[in-house]
């Protein structure tokens, strides 16, 4: 299995050739000045209470209430429905309300999918779905036909077995890709963390809760949650308020009168004392650190403006605190950033960065040093009105959005803010002052609260973590669904790391079986951006072939004849050379395990981990040539299950995870029929072997350089 390197290189060059060329653009610089010119801001004029777009507002017999902001620069209008239902927990069901909002788009009592997306692109329209409501919009013109097609979906959906089935599977496709990415882990984590299993944001969908969700389901939540008392249609455009309040009395009036359930829930505990939670992802080259905590801050309060302003001086983007320090400065990271979030149920804090694993320590150092820099520390008037002058500007380039409008409509009657709110918006927000700042710095800067989320390699990272745990000193480990781990990586082991290799080779057919195999020639299925490819690997006599193809095209490549080594991209050979050229020559080894004991190579064992609900042996591989490769066993089988590499592909360090399963035997040789590979890819690419040939007669003619 150690022409994965191969394959990776293969399908990030083939990602690349199957992509759309992309048009160059050109920045036209401002050159309006000198230096001078930018010396001095200008000073701020007082703010003035702005004038925003009306709104016109109407009440149908059945609740829903009906927002239109009238817009009649171009032939369009949209449609934006939002049921204002309190969030509810899905406990052993997380991800049922996005699976049901996906589903009601797919089909009515009259109409099937195709029909419905044959419609919608016949006028040019788009119409999407989502758990509370969904979205569409057309040209002016075919207003009955997009708005008939959407009140059908919503008011009349019939659950297809056929699409629901579908939707799952993209769902599991979906988190499949979420398990090897640091910052979805690291943002599932800090939730379950901060708000609790007993809290809705709180939960993390998993393969589990996705498959317990059953038809049935999504027709009960719909049945309890899509009800037009607590509904709001926003419709902006080419209309007038009265058409469209008799569109909306037309199309949506016959939806039965109801309201949804009312849910609370007590604010999330926050701990005591700051703590440090950490994932591990073998073989990361960064770590992911978030500083985080709930916070009691509800839209529309008093302190939501200087709040805001004061997270904009933390770390709202370039010019924030954070990011001078942690990039500009010490250049630990591309981005540094803080967010400040309110909500009616719990807000929360964060300052995260992704940053080297020999710096983690010292960029958390440093993310502390700020948040009680900021809360013991005034803030400069300088760094205060560049914030107000961030924000400002930013309102009133989104006033040039009709949909703003809509939603500032929106927004007020949800939230129950002040009518004039968003008119003095800009008023209150230039009356911000230092001490205000200083003040909500004091109320939500809490890093001796916090907790300290960090997903990263074990290996190089975790050992330096427990300085910031004020708790007990100890890092508490968990794994990528939050769940409490031990760590196994003191626990005295039965077995040496030698031995775990033994044993492995011995579960593959044993060493003499293996030392007899002179070819393996694999054909394996999958899918790259759409397309079918099949991936052919051929190893023999200290030889290498792979290639890519698809349908009429021969993708790539790559050749080594035990000498040379070529690849060849839709039709352009190159030679393989130095670094590349013996990594070739490394794959063209058959069951390179067999050479783990020779001079060079470096094995430890680091102990025992879950991997997908299995306790797996944690092996650490070092190769003569400096590669390195983190591989996981089965504890029961031993055969290998897992393993974690960081390759250079095209200059830049890829870390990739692959996960072998469906294991079966050929010619006494046992080899897994299912590879997935995560990481370079967009989304995991799972390959699945259509044939597997052991000591079978292989055309010279394909290594043929």
């Amino acid at each position: 299995m150690n022409y994965i390197k191969s394959l990776i290189l293969l399908m990030v060059i083939a990602m690349a050739s199957c992509a759309p060329k992309m048009a160059k653009e050109t920045a036209s610089g401002d050159n309006t000045g000198s230096k001078d010119f930018r010396a001095m801001a200008p000073k701020p004029g007082p703010a003035r209470q702005i004038e925003i777009g009306k709104s016109t507002q109407y009440t149908l017999s059945n609740g829903l209430k009906v927002i239109v902001v009238e817009n009649h620069k171009i032939p369009e209008i949209s449609y934006q429905l939002t049921i204002d239902m309190d969030n509810m927990q899905e406990k052993e069901k997380a991800g049922l309300s996005d699976i049901t909002g996906s589903l009601l788009s797919t089909g009515t009592t009259t109409k099937i999918k195709a029909d419905i997306d044959e419609a919608v692109d016949f006028i040019g329209a788009s119409m999407v779905t989502n758990p509370r409501g969904g979205f569409a919009s057309s040209l002016t013109k075919h207003t009955d036909k997009i708005l008939s097609l959407f009140s059908d979906v919503i008011l009349n959906p019939s659950f297809p077995q056929a699409e629901f089935d579908k939707i799952k599977t993209q769902t599991l496709s979906g988190l499949q890709a979420n398990k090897d990415d640091p910052n979805a882990i690291s943002g599932n984590v800090s939730g379950a963390l901060n708000f609790g299993p007993n809290h809705p944001f709180g939960e993390i969908t998993n393969e589990i809760t996705v498959s317990n969700v059953n038809l049935d389901d999504t027709k009960q939540y719909y049945k309890t949650y899509f009800k037009p008392g607590n509904a709001y249609l926003v419709i902006v455009g080419d209309i007038t308020p009265e058409v469209a309040k008799a569109k909306a009395e037309k199309y949506f009036g016959s939806w039965p009168a109801g309201k949804t359930p009312v849910y609370t829930y007590p604010f999330p505990k926050t701990v005591d004392k700051t703590a440090v939670a950490f994932v591990d992802k073998s073989g990361a080259v960064q770590s992911v650190i978030n500083v985080t905590y709930p916070v009691d801050l509800k839209p529309g309060s008093p302190d939501e403006i200087p709040a805001r302003v004061m997270n904009t001086i933390l770390g709202s983007g370039f010019s924030g605190r954070l990011f001078k320090n942690l990039r500009e400065d010490k250049a630990y990271t591309y981005g540094a950033y803080s967010a400040l979030n309110s909500n009616e149920l719990a807000g929360s804090f964060s300052a995260n960065a992704s940053v080297r694993n020999n710096v983690t320590d010292s960029a958390i150092v440093q993310t502390l040093i700020e948040l009680n820099r900021l809360k013991d520390e005034p803030v400069t008037q300088k760094e205060l009105e560049l914030a107000k002058s961030f924000i400002s500007g930013a309102f009133a380039r989104s006033l040039e959005n009709p949909q703003t409008v809509a939603n500032f409509a929106l927004n007020t009657l949800m939230y129950g803010l002040p009518a004039d709110y968003y008119q003095t918006y800009l008023q209150r927000l230039a009356a911000v002052t230092v001490d205000d700042v200083a003040r909500m710095a004091k109320k939500y800067i809490n890093p001796d609260k916090a907790r300290i989320v960090v997903v990263g390699n074990k290996d190089e990272v975790y050992s330096k973590l427990s300085v910031f745990d004020k708790e007990d000193g100890k890092v508490q480990l968990y794994d990528i669904y939050a769940n409490p781990r031990k760590d196994e990586s003191e626990t005295p082991m039965s077995i040496t790391a030698t031995e775990l290799v033994d044993k492995y080779l011995m579960a593959l057919g044993g060493r003499t079986k293996l030392d007899a195999v002179s070819s393996l020639d694999q054909t394996y299925s999958m899918e790259l951006m759409g397309m079918s490819i099949t991936a052919h690997m051929v190893q023999s006599a200290g030889k290498f072939h792979m290639s890519l193809t698809a349908p009429g095209m021969n993708l790539m490549k790559q050749i080594y004849d035990g000498e040379k080594g070529q690849m060849e991209n839709m039709g352009q050979k190159s030679p393989v050379e130095g670094e590349d050229l013996v990594s070739m020559k490394e794959q063209a080894v058959l069951f390179p395990e067999r050479f783990f004991g020779e001079a060079g190579y470096k094995l430890e064992l680091k102990g025992i981990e879950d991997v997908n609900g299995k306790p797996a042996y944690k092996l650490a591989v070092t190769a003569p040539t400096g590669a390195k490769s983190t591989e996981f066993f089965d504890k029961e089988t031993f055969l290998k299950i897992k393993e974690v590499q960081s390759n250079e592909v095209q200059g830049q360090t890829v870390t990739t995870t692959n996960e072998y399963g469906d294991y079966k035997t050929v010619d006494g040789i046992t080899i897994p029929y299912t590879v997935t590979i995560s990481g370079p890819m967009p989304t995991p690419m799972v390959m699945k072997a259509e044939t597997v040939k052991v000591n079978s007669n292989v055309d010279p003619s394909l290594f043929k350089i």
